[in-house]
């Protein structure tokens, strides 16, 4: 299993951006797939993107067309563009390797540490 560094978290006003990274220890582009988590403090870790080994895309509900998901395979880097930040997406961001396709957190092979994202209004 890969292991997972993240980074780009940080404070941000409503309606901002920012881009996460997180960089794996090995070669990400034989992961069946990797995905974006967050986890707000006393709640469920929730998916947020997914990315196929074909390039395919899955987005929760709350994040399509604000959020892209991107992978580049040379650089063993998954990153996840954030536009139009929300006070409500507030949350720890984790990386994850991926053993389907499915954004569960069952489907969950190894996290990364976590950063923090917080959007103030």
């Amino acid at each position: 299993q890969l292991q997972l560094v993240e980074s780009g978290g940080g404070s941000v006003q409503s309606g901002g951006s920012l881009t996460l990274s997180c960089v794996a220890s090995g070669n990400i582009g034989s992961a069946v797939s990797m995905a974006w988590f967050r986890q707000v403090s006393g709640k469920e870790r929730e998916g947020v993107a997914l990315i196929a080994s074909d390039g395919i895309k899955t987005y929760a509900t709350f994040v399509k067309g604000r959020f892209t998901i991107s992978r580049d395979n040379a650089k063993n880097t998954l990153n996840l563009q954030m536009n139009s930040l929300k006070p409500e997406d507030t949350a720890m961001y984790y990386c994850a390797q991926m053993k389907n396709r499915q954004l569960t957190v069952t489907s969950v092979v190894s996290w990364g540490q976590g950063t923090q994202v917080t959007v103030t209004s």
